[in-house]
């Protein structure tokens, strides 16, 4: 009988889910925001200022990923890598608050840099961690119960933040992805013992083959 998932692989994918649902409530609704609050009206103005904002986020956090990634590889443990992970998820939380009070373009711009610098830290941390830790003889399965965790949760937050945006305003989506954020980021003290320490680097850990 194959054993169960290890208990840091659903911690990460549970925590991963949450932060995705969270933002899957903007995803679909943001665009429509700044034509709302931010250039009041001007499509054209409000796809220029999209657009910037997807450049800004892109550009920033693939520069700063590489350099944090060496860091990271440099030290043994996984102490550095989960608290990367753990503030970098924390600090994601505050990018909705940012959104919630923007009325410049300038202002959507800086929410994007916070958010670059937030996902540069817990993207290369994350990714370390889960692949230290996956079962052997189930990769697939587990990357793959990932993505459909994500899938799923992303899909019913956007329809879901639609609805919710027609019937209450953006205020209550950016309450709800900041908190979805910080649900996620306090998932990960679950695994704050399980982390190896800084003298130490955990194996990939074995596992038998599932039977599907």
């Amino acid at each position: 009988m194959s054993k169960p998932i290890n208990k840091v692989i659903r911690v990460l994918i549970s925590s991963d889910i949450v932060m995705s649902a969270g933002w899957g409530f903007l995803g679909p609704v943001f665009a429509i925001f700044i034509v709302q609050n931010v250039v009041v009206g001007s499509i054209a103005q409000a796809a220029e200022v999209a657009g910037f904002a997807s450049l800004t986020y892109w550009v920033l956090k693939s520069f700063l990923q590489i350099p944090i990634g060496k860091y990271l590889d440099k030290n043994h443990g996984e102490q550095d890598d989960f608290w990367f992970m753990f503030i970098g998820t924390f600090l994601s939380a505050f990018v909705p608050l940012i959104y919630m009070m923007a009325s410049k373009p300038l202002h959507i711009y800086a929410a994007q840099c916070v958010q670059a610098v937030a996902m540069a830290m817990v993207i290369p941390s994350w990714s370390a961690i889960f692949t230290r830790h996956i079962d052997q003889g189930a990769e697939a399965y587990e990357w793959g119960l990932r993505s459909t965790g994500l899938g799923f949760g992303s899909g019913i937050a956007g329809a879901a933040g639609g609805i919710m945006v027609a019937f209450f305003g953006f205020k209550i989506i950016f309450v709800l992805v900041s908190t979805f954020t910080i649900i996620s980021a306090v998932l990960l003290l679950m695994i704050r013992k399980d982390i190896a320490p800084h003298d130490k680097v955990l194996p990939r850990v074995p596992r038998s083959r599932l039977p599907f």
